[in-house]
């Protein structure tokens, strides 16, 4: 061991989110404070530092090198490449240029207004009070303002604005916080705000803060320019504003999510536990869904009709925080925004028509033409598309379960079990995200959305061409679903050709369950539950409720639920009643499927259809039981948006509470085959809809569970992994942990990723490591 007085010089290479989050700084400061010598400078592959200096200084360094890191950087591996003894050290530490190179680190997800950068907002003596764009290393955008790397001022949209000399000074010190901060910027050189009318002309003479809230105050809808993408805003207590937000966006029914001021804001509307409060003002600051509060839907009629749960979430720029703070009489003390304020703001994604966000000024006053009343702009550029993210907790777990992973989280990596050849995947048709590997990590891209339009379809390729770039990959396997008609699967093909790779299509339910196991750093192989809407099987069928055994081998289906007749095709998964008398029918209980529907205008020709089986596709997804159940107990005959019936279900349910499962509700064979027929048959009779909810839930938890622990016992098995959309219903996955727990067996299931469709690229790319 050398003496602890021994000079030494180390040359050190960081890994992980160690640009544009004050790393260089942290580095100076920690160098300068132990006496040490040397310098530090970004990389294309990180942070690279040499440094001199006795032993146990240098130990002390590269223990606080990790453990001390600023709070948004994010190390992956510390490295020392070289370690000399030396006669003597060279004095001082310095801050170099970049250098550039191979990319082999990434950028940084966009974060919320920090405290130090709130108290300066909020603060009348402050030289940036009330400007809406201020920001230090510790806060602010970063992936979406970044064209490409290293993360230098001159690579974002930052560039053409030129620092003042007040500015630049704290740019370039070492001991500020703001030394290297890219987004740097005060009202004297930075983005300016600008308040339009529906015509996109200016409005001169208003403060835009005070003038966009007066119009919100008024009823008014506003377009507010954010990070990733504009917002659509109006008062969520006002029910006129919010009925004709809803007409405007042609948006019936689908929930809203809701901006509050602080956590004591949400008094009267949810109770978010500990950790749900801590999500919520975490530094992603997604949506976070929440048990709604009694009477909320009264509070703020027509946010989230019929549903058990409210999307909310807290203020994470300055402008949103100034809006807040206007409404409040501008308070000259900060802590004034902690206390409960009654402004509570409908804050939804701009983007008409299911179509990507609008991200430009004159594209939202073209695109938001006879929604918005007004908009609130500004003249810093978004580069990047990147909607809110939407999460919830698991109970009781407490664990994070995505329902869109995009702001403050895209495109933080995923560690992978060991490295291999970089992969692109593309994803599946909704909720589509595309996939990036580079050695043992994995770069999910934003939530893109459905590929069912155009320019949705160009903003997956601009998604995929910016991840690219940015991690300086050139894929050697395109991955795809089995789905040929797929855009993806398109664009799959074209850019495999492209790069001279390998095109590699993965069934949609075997990329469900691999997403798991990526996410779990598991080879398998183990048994995968598979539920959700719909996916192309590997015998051309449409499944959706599977049982599988997925390992690096690939994966065998073992079983399935009994399919159903879905008459009229997609029509009849936007129509629940067709699939509940489709399963009446089936059960050979047309009467009392003609009692039930025998009023729609169009039963006889879906009898017809059923008896012929004409139009009439066969299907195993459990997400069409769920409609059945919704349609015989009356929920819900017709869908406004994807998912409503089994929705409304849920939320029946969690009203009514706990209820007994009953087994003899199911049918299992030896044969793999779930049969949830008499489960529907017995609904038909149930006169309490909220009841035959919680019985529905109750059987179907014990069934899935009982089913998946006949066929880990018969293969061997102990992890059963559990992924689709029907997860995302609580009172499903709640049950299968515990159900399955009852069992012995350990339930896995997705917790960085989406566990529905916007998980699938993952699970194409997880499939395309495997050895072959």
């Amino acid at each position: 061991m050398k003496p602890p007085s021994v000079l030494q010089r180390r040359r050190i290479e960081v890994r992980g989110i160690v640009q544009g989050v004050g790393f260089r700084p942290f580095v100076y400061r920690l160098a300068r404070e132990l006496g040490l010598s040397g310098w530090v400078c970004n990389d294309a592959a990180g942070v690279s530092i040499e440094i001199d200096g006795p032993v146990a200084q240098l130990d002390a360094f590269m223990r606080r090198l990790r453990d001390d890191a600023p709070a948004l950087a994010r190390v992956t591996a510390v490295q020392v490449t070289s370690t000399a003894d030396i006669a003597q050290t060279q004095p001082g530490f310095a801050i170099r240029p970049s250098r550039g190179g191979p990319v082999a680190t990434a950028i940084g997800p966009d974060s919320a207004l920090c405290d130090d950068c709130r108290r300066e907002l909020l603060d009348p003596a402050d030289r940036r009070w009330r400007y809406a764009f201020i920001n230090c290393t510790n806060c602010g955008p970063r992936f979406t303002i970044t064209h490409r790397l290293p993360y230098d001022r001159a690579h974002t949209s930052m560039a053409r604005f030129r620092q003042c000399p007040a500015c630049q000074a704290e740019y370039e010190s070492p001991s500020h916080r703001r030394f290297h901060a890219e987004p740097n910027a005060c009202p004297d050189c930075g983005p300016r705000l600008r308040l339009l009318d529906a015509g996109g002309c200016a409005i001169e003479g208003v403060d835009p803060i005070a003038g966009t809230l007066q119009r919100i105050a008024a009823g008014g809808i506003v377009a507010i320019k954010g990070l990733g993408g504009f917002h659509v805003v109006c008062d969520a207590r006002q029910a006129a504003a919010v009925a004709a937000l809803r007409q405007r966006k042609a948006r019936e029914e689908k929930p809203f999510a809701v901006m509050v001021a602080n956590l004591a804001s949400l008094q009267g509307l949810a109770q978010p536990d500990e950790a749900e409060a801590r999500l919520l003002a975490s530094a992603q600051r997604p949506i976070v869904l929440l048990r709604k509060s009694a009477g909320v839907d009264e509070r703020l009629p027509g946010v989230a009709p019929g549903l058990a749960w409210l999307g909310a979430m807290l203020p994470y720029t300055p402008l949103q925080v100034l809006l807040f703070h206007e409404a409040a009489g501008r308070p000259p003390d900060a802590s004034a925004l902690e206390r409960p304020q009654p402004l509570v703001l409908v804050t939804t994604s701009a983007n008409p028509g299911g179509e990507p966000l609008v991200i430009g000024n004159d594209e939202a006053v073209e695109r938001l033409a006879g929604i918005a009343d007004a908009f609130l702009v500004h003249d810093r550029d978004i580069v990047q598309r990147c909607d809110d993210s939407v999460l919830r907790l698991s109970r009781p777990t407490g664990s994070t379960q995505f329902v869109r992973r995009a702001r403050g989280y895209t495109p933080r990596a995923i560690r992978l079990a060991r490295a291999g050849r970089p992969v692109l995947a593309l994803g599946a048709h909704f909720k589509n995200t595309a996939c990036v590997t580079r050695g043992d990590e994995a770069y999910l891209s934003q939530h893109v959305g459905d590929l069912d339009n155009a320019p949705t379809c160009r903003a997956l390729d601009e998604a995929v061409r910016h991840l690219l770039a940015i991690l300086q990959v050139r894929p050697e396997v395109v991955a795809h679903d089995l789905h040929p008609d797929f855009y993806s699967t398109r664009l799959a093909a074209r850019l495999a050709d492209e790069f001279g790779a390998q095109l590699l299509a993965v069934q949609h339910h075997h990329a469900h369950i691999a997403a798991v196991l990526a996410e779990h750093r598991s080879d398998g192989p183990v048994l995968g539950l598979a539920l959700d809407g719909v996916g192309l099987g590997s015998d051309g069928q449409a499944w959706g409720g599977e049982l599988l055994r997925v390992g690096r081998d690939g994966a065998v289906r073992l079983g399935h639920l009994r399919t159903l007749r879905l008459p009229g095709g997609d029509r009849a998964a936007r129509e629940p009643w067709r699939v509940a008398a489709a399963a009446l029918v089936q059960a050979g209980q047309e009467p009392l499927a003609r009692r039930h529907f025998g009023d729609e205008p169009g039963y006889d020709t879906v009898r017809a259809m059923l008896a012929r089986e004409l139009h009439a596709p066969p299907t195993s997804s459990l997400g069409r039981w769920f409609d059945a159940a919704a349609g015989v107990l009356g929920v819900r005959r017709r869908m406004a948006f994807e998912g409503q019936a089994a929705m409304l279900l849920e939320g029946l349910a969690e009203a009514h509470g706990a209820a007994d499962a009953d087994p003899g509700l199911v049918r299992l064979d030896d044969h793999g085959l779930l049969d949830l027929e008499p489960l529907i048959v017995r609904l038909a009779d149930e006169r309490d809809p909220a009841r035959g909810a919680a019985r529905f839930h109750a059987t179907l938890v014990w069934a899935l569970a009982e089913w998946a622990g006949r066929a880990a016992a018969a293969q061997g098995l102990s992890a059963v992994a559990c992924a689709g959309g029907c997860l995302l219903n609580a009172l499903v996955a709640q049950g299968l942990r515990r159900e399955l727990g009852a069992r012995g067996l350990t339930m896995l299931e997705a917790q960085d990723v989406p566990p529905n469709d916007g998980g699938i690229a993952l699970g194409q790319a997880w499939a395309a490591l495997a050895p072959r």
